[in-house]
């Protein structure tokens, strides 16, 4: 295993997580809408039937660029969450290290993913928050009443303070520690297993891309339930849900069953496979030419 390096990981992640979000937004909107559509009324049907018929919907009525709603936050805010993310990962990584060559065991390279999301909670919880009201109120959901990512903040601040901006940050972390520890545990597992003799770490651009892809199905296979918590909570008006997360899971199960905790996970494989290979693959490639300028740091 290389000499962990927090400095590089917190550049090459911020550059990955840019690569992420410009491959994956369109369907992360699809997730959010099937995941936060009202509850029909006896009679009525409801809103979008599916995937398929959640994007031909939002295509139709919004264009294109309605996939797109909400983007300005996570891209934005990603450079640095992806940063501190990766950070966090080999702070993690590097602090359960006796020796810098010492190679990590899948437990030790899980607890390193799980303080990288710990890490990035700050960042994460306000831009999810944003983004999914953005993503919500062209939906057929909401009124139009945010005009953009500042007017939200805006808004938000007016009527609750920071604490409304950071609604859900429970609910964050219990959807980005677990994960977290997934997506890096098995990445590097595959980074290992899968690099050609001689050659431990030193995948193929193609490899790396089945190997951060696949990692990000894992991810998102432990964050499905709990992102739709958060998502409920997160769009929800201020009151509905006076004891959090957990009201939120309350009423999921009393009212829709077990499976509701399971909407959008189809647009969000679909999306996670490419969207985090793009993620590994732009992080690789940062990585390469850190090391290439500052082979020291």
């Amino acid at each position: 295993m290389p000499a962990v390096s927090p400095a590089k990981d917190f550049f090459a992640g911020g550059f990955g997580g840019m690569c992420l979000v410009a491959a994956g937004h369109p369907l992360d909107t699809i997730k959010v809408r099937l995941q936060t559509q009202p509850k029909p009324e006896p009679g009525q049907s409801l809103l979008y039937k599916g995937t398929w018929d959640c994007a031909s919907k939002t295509v139709r009525k919004e264009g294109v660029r309605g996939l797109y709603k909400g983007m300005a936050a996570p891209l934005v805010g990603v450079t640095p969450m992806f940063a501190v993310c990766f950070l966090g990962f080999g702070i993690g990584k590097k602090l359960q290290q006796t020796h810098p060559e010492q190679k990590l065991t899948a437990v030790q390279l899980f607890n390193a993913g799980m303080l990288s999301g710990v890490f990035t909670t700050a960042i994460m919880a306000p831009g999810e928050r944003i983004k999914c009201l953005l993503q919500i109120q062209q939906g057929g959901m909401g009124p139009q009443k945010y005009a953009g990512p500042l007017d939200v903040v805006k808004q938000l601040y007016k009527q609750g303070g920071i604490r409304l901006i950071y609604k859900g940050t429970c609910a964050t972390l219990l959807r980005d520690v677990p994960a977290s520890g997934m997506y890096f545990m098995t990445y590097e597992w595959l980074k290992t297993t899968m690099a050609p003799a001689g050659k431990e770490g030193q995948l193929s651009p193609i490899r790396t891309v089945v190997a951060g892809g696949v990692a990000g199905m894992l991810n998102w296979l432990v964050a499905i339930g709990p992102d739709v918590l958060k998502s409920r909570l997160q769009t929800a008006p201020e009151g509905m849900y006076p004891h959090g997360i957990r009201s939120v899971f309350m009423e999921i199960i009393r009212t829709e069953g077990p499976r509701a905790l399971f909407k959008g996970a189809a647009p969000v494989m679909i999306r996670a496979f490419p969207a985090n290979a793009a993620c590994f693959l732009g992080y690789e490639v940062a990585m390469k030419f850190l090391n290439y300028i500052a082979p020291n740091l």
